[in-house]
């Protein structure tokens, strides 16, 4: 392989450091001198090439009590671009809006109302949208990371038809890349909630794991060796449609009741908790409970772990359950460890997931353990925050290509 020209070494020397200052905060030469293993030259004239072009500015002294050049902070100009981060549910939508450095300036959700059409629930998606943005003070918005369920085509990045999934949300991303004028990415609600868990969450210690969204709908996101596996068709990790004993029938390709989701989501844990002679505390739950922000089972699994005995004898049939999806990833990917997440998964926490470990052990001779999220239903709009993040960065960041 021939040497890279200068150009190219440049750019990557640029991309190496700003990387570094997005991730790290601000950085003096000397800190990205033996960061990057770069000499000091080099620092200097890079340091000086990304403050002509915009990207970083001088934000002070370091606090070492040493003066002059080498201890100046470098750091990324963080309205440099303005990003969107949006949970697209299947009647309700969150926007969250920062700069490039993921600091939240204005944030909104609202219901969508999809009776009028597709475009109706388009335009009030993009209204939302807007009003964020400008709450937000922000000029226009560089790149908007969609975190929503069904699956992604690998081969157009867009989201596919599938049963039971509102239509509306297949032609959002071209509406708002016409109308705003920004990139648009959009991703899997489960596997953004993966990513955000590896960013900020229980999973940051490890590059191999899988993550179990338990929530209205039931899935799965897989990370092998830190890199998000899709699948063929985009369709790893759809959990919901896997067969498993104790429900009464079998999923199909047109939707997956009879599946895990049967045992495991909303509508199942509700009613374990009436089996459990816990029926008395749905009233009560529901009496302040939203379900806008979380499935009214969360709620109940939150009040079982204070519940008393019939409490913990509902969270051991859960947990017995949900042994079963991990017993069955266990089998197939080995992973190591196995991340409870969405409200369900949140409202359990490490109880939930201690049982689960104890009874997964039983059914599988290969050691998992279960971890607990810490971030709930926010992780979907992290993971889009940091689709959107990853997007500006590419356009802005030189690659040297």
């Amino acid at each position: 392989m021939p040497p890279a020209s200068p150009s190219t070494a440049r750019a990557h020397n640029d991309r190496l450091a700003l990387r570094l200052l997005q991730q790290q905060g601000p950085l003096t030469a000397g800190q990205l001198k033996d960061l990057t293993g770069l000499s000091r030259p080099t620092v200097a004239d890079l340091v000086d090439r990304l403050q002509s072009s915009g990207l970083i500015h001088d934000v002070g002294e370091s606090a070492t009590g040493r003066r002059g050049p080498n201890a100046r902070l470098y750091g990324i100009v963080a309205d440099v671009a303005h990003l969107a981060a949006l949970d697209v549910r299947t009647e309700t939508v969150s926007v969250v809006v920062t700069d490039l450095l993921g600091t939240r300036l204005g944030e909104a959700t609202a219901p969508i109302d999809a009776e009028d059409g597709i475009q109706a629930a388009v335009d009030q998606t993009l209204a939302l949208v807007e009003s964020a943005v400008r709450d937000a003070g922000a000029t226009r918005l560089h790149s908007i990371g969609i975190g929503a369920p069904g699956l992604i085509d690998p081969a157009t990045g867009e989201l596919r038809q599938a049963p039971g999934l509102p239509a509306w949300h297949r032609s959002l991303a071209a509406a708002l890349r016409v109308r705003l004028g920004a990139t648009v990415r959009v991703e899997n609600e489960t596997n953004l909630a993966a990513l955000a868990e590896r960013r900020n969450g229980v999973a940051r210690d490890i590059d191999t794991f899988v993550l179990m969204w338990l929530a209205n709908g039931i899935g799965a996101a897989v990370i092998l060796d830190g890199e998000l596996r899709r699948g063929a068709s985009g369709g790893a990790g759809e959990l919901g449609f896997l067969p498993v004993p104790g429900t009464d029938g079998l999923p199909s390709r047109n939707g997956c009741e009879g599946g895990y989701h049967s045992l495991v989501g909303n509508p199942a844990v509700c009613e374990l908790a009436e089996q459990h002679g816990l029926g008395h505390l749905i009233p009560s739950v529901h009496s302040a409970h939203d379900e806008a922000v979380e499935p009214l089972g969360a709620t109940l699994v939150r009040a079982a772990r204070h519940a008393g005995p019939a409490g913990s004898a509902f969270l051991d049939e859960f947990a017995a359950r949900l042994a079963l999806g991990v017993s069955a990833v266990a089998a197939v990917l080995d992973p190591g460890c196995v991340v409870l997440a969405g409200e369900l998964g949140h409202a359990g926490g490490t109880d939930l997931a201690a049982r689960v470990q104890a009874k997964a052990a039983a059914l599988s001779p290969v050691n998992t353990v279960v971890r607990a999220t810490t971030l709930g239903g926010s992780a979907i709009l992290q993971g889009a925050l940091y689709a959107a993040q990853q997007a500006a960065q590419d356009a802005l960041f030189p690659s040297g290509d």
